[in-house]
């Protein structure tokens, strides 16, 4: 009996031992990659400059990962694409988390007609793709930057916006809210004092989740010439650049989206162990 009980929590402390390096790794990533975003200058060169002589160069001591078909350092475009991207996706983050804040509180305050009508918009929204809301409102509002960020903080909103419609619900029923009304507490007191924050615990995690869906969304809308045009050196952009010369310049196209890969899985593997410390099922 004291073998069988013992034995899941030597499994588990030895899986989450194995796990830390992994989330450490990403963090240092992520740290690394918004420095680059905050000052691409400290890490890489002129991502414009151009040196037709020397297009399509293998990656070297003198250009780490290579060359593209105009002769610019794909490092450097690399480097200061991160400001593009991470731009891109952190704006269109911050956009579906307020909308989603602020559609979840309506919700789950609003009367029954008001929180089925949006309950069931929220529904709806999240059956489709977010690629396809995506390029639905860009069909709508046309290419560029802003429309991209625009779009895809929209196609997220669901996904914030039915948590906290949730958590609205559980908070409402909450004995000190009961108390609060019962000593007369105006509505707009009780929902800035007492609902919203307790219902914004679980947003910090998903905003991390939610910001790789929006890199990723990004680069996919950017690959198709959505977003920011050439010669801006955005990550979607540099791999659809690259792409018409993969049988002989691998480089220009793989190892941009080789960094937008460990980007998401980065943020994927910081927001999951957020995730679990918020649900109490990992310990320090």
């Amino acid at each position: 009996m004291t073998i069988a009980l013992t034995r899941p929590r030597t499994v588990r402390s030895r899986s989450l031992r194995l796990g830390r390096p992994g989330v450490v790794l990403a963090g240092l990533f992520l740290i690394v990659a918004l420095l680059a975003a905050a000052w691409p200058s400290l890490f890489a060169g002129d991502p414009l400059q151009a040196d037709p002589l020397h297009g399509l160069e293998t990656p070297s001591g003198s250009h780490w990962f290579g060359t593209d078909q105009l002769g610019r350092d794909v490092y450097a475009r690399v480097v200061h694409g991160a400001r593009h991207s991470l731009s891109i996706g952190v704006s269109a983050t911050l956009i579906a988390v307020g909308t989603g804040i602020l559609l979840g509180l309506i919700a789950g305050l609003s009367h029954k007609i008001a929180d089925e009508a949006l309950s069931r918009s929220f529904d709806a929204l999240s059956a489709f793709p977010l690629v396809l809301l995506a390029l639905l409102f860009i069909a709508i509002a046309g290419t560029g930057t802003t429309s991209l960020i625009v779009a895809i903080g929209i196609s997220l909103v669901p996904h914030f916006a039915r948590v906290v419609r949730a958590q609205t619900f559980v908070v409402r029923r909450a004995a000190y809210v009961t108390h609060a009304v019962a000593f007369g507490s105006s509505k707009s007191r009780l929902v800035v004092r007492h609902v919203l924050p307790n219902v914004l615990g679980p947003i910090p995690v998903l905003a991390v989740l939610g910001l790789g869906e929006a890199i990723l969304l990004a680069a996919g809308l950017s690959f198709l010439g959505m977003g920011p045009q050439p010669p801006s050196p955005e990550w979607g952009a540099m791999i659809s650049e690259g792409r018409g010369y993969l049988h002989i310049a691998w480089w220009a196209s793989v190892l941009p989206g080789v960094v937008v890969t460990a980007t998401i899985i980065s943020l994927t593997v910081v927001g999951r162990f957020l995730q679990r410390r918020f649900e109490g099922r990992e310990h320090a």
